[in-house]
């Protein structure tokens, strides 16, 4: 029987988490690292092996990955689902959270089913190294790609959030006029007069409301139609939220909202896929090697978070263009690597 050591939790927990929110496909990386050490580490972390307890190590990995995004969104969270409870109540979507919300279950279906019935079958015939190493070099030239050819409408949608980041500033702490000096009462009838300063404009709502709103506006078939693109990343090497950016993008959204609808999309298929099997977790799988599921859950959350926290400051002003190239590099050397030991 093989068996999950410590070292092996901790690097791979680590890097999951890391990847998972990086448009670098976690599930490329969990194969790809595994056969390029090689050795017992190949043989402990198969995960196109059935069986193996690397499985229910991925399953806790997912669920550590999705509380991490849950922590960074919950006031997001708290409103969305705010949002889709008054639509049931009211049997109606008018305002922006209940759009949003709706947008983010309509948009989860496909991706939903199709990983119900293929996730398994996915895993056993492109779980390969070599072959995870070739999407995900064709997962670099899907984010070159995408950043390349970007949309009109996604790079005006840039533009206009910039000049209103720009002018923010000045609309929340615009000068008001300095208080008339004092003057004494026999004076006071000769005094000029001085007008009132204006009343400060009204503070403008957080980015992060006025990002929802956005998205909001976007159409549940739009919104559809980028949920949809998740099924590519059941192919391992194929980024979730990488494909789902530059979808985004290709659809019209400006780069920091495609990458928050990714980011929000992501995170209830990530926790379905690790709350579905659990049972793995405390069954035959898990037996034995509970101590490294925790300490790489840990890890993984830990590696998420401080990924997501990165990636939300890094896309508003900066492409994905750094990762393809990253992609593209080391799926063609991990190929090359692969084929020649092989």
């Amino acid at each position: 029987m093989t068996h999950l050591t410590y070292l092996e939790a901790a690097v791979v927990g680590l890097i999951q988490g890391v990847s998972e929110l990086f448009p670098v496909s976690s599930l490329g990386h969990n194969v790809l690292i595994p056969a390029l050490i090689g050795g017992q580490w190949a043989t402990d972390l198969d995960v196109a092996k059935p069986e193996s307890p690397y499985l229910a190590f991925i399953v806790g990995l997912h669920v550590a990955t999705a509380i991490a995004l849950l922590v960074y969104f919950w006031r997001d969270w708290v409103r969305i689902a705010r949002g889709f409870l008054s639509s049931l109540r009211e049997r109606r979507v008018e305002t922006a959270d209940q759009r949003l919300a709706w947008m983010i279950v309509l948009a989860t279906i496909p991706v939903g089913l199709v990983g119900l019935v293929a996730e398994h079958p996915f895993r056993l015939i492109f779980g390969k190294p070599v072959v995870a190493g070739a999407f995900l070099a064709v997962n670099g030239v899907i984010l070159i790609a995408g950043e390349r050819f970007r949309s009109q409408a996604s790079l005006d949608a840039d533009a206009r959030i910039a000049a209103g980041r720009r002018l923010a500033p000045v609309a929340a702490g615009g000068r008001t006029a300095p208080a008339p000096a004092a003057v004494g009462p026999g004076l006071a009838a000769y005094a000029p007069a001085v007008a009132a300063p204006p009343a400060p404009p009204a503070a403008a709502p957080p980015a992060e409301i006025m990002a929802d709103r956005r998205l909001s506006a976007m159409g549940y078939g739009r919104a559809i139609v980028i949920g949809s693109a998740q099924i590519v990343a059941l192919f391992a090497g194929i980024s979730r939220d990488g494909v789902t950016m530059v979808t985004g993008m290709r659809r019209g959204l400006a780069r920091e909202d495609a990458a928050r609808f990714a980011f929000l999309l992501s995170t209830p298929v990530i926790l379905a896929a690790g709350v579905l099997k659990i049972p793995d977790l405390f069954g035959p799988l898990g037996s034995g090697i509970r101590g490294q599921i925790l300490l790489g859950s840990v890890l993984s959350g830990l590696g998420a978070y401080a990924a997501v926290r990165f990636l939300v400051r890094y896309l508003r002003t900066r492409s994905l263009i750094p990762f393809g190239i990253y992609c593209l590099v080391a799926g063609l050397a991990s190929v090359v690597y692969l084929s020649l030991a092989g």
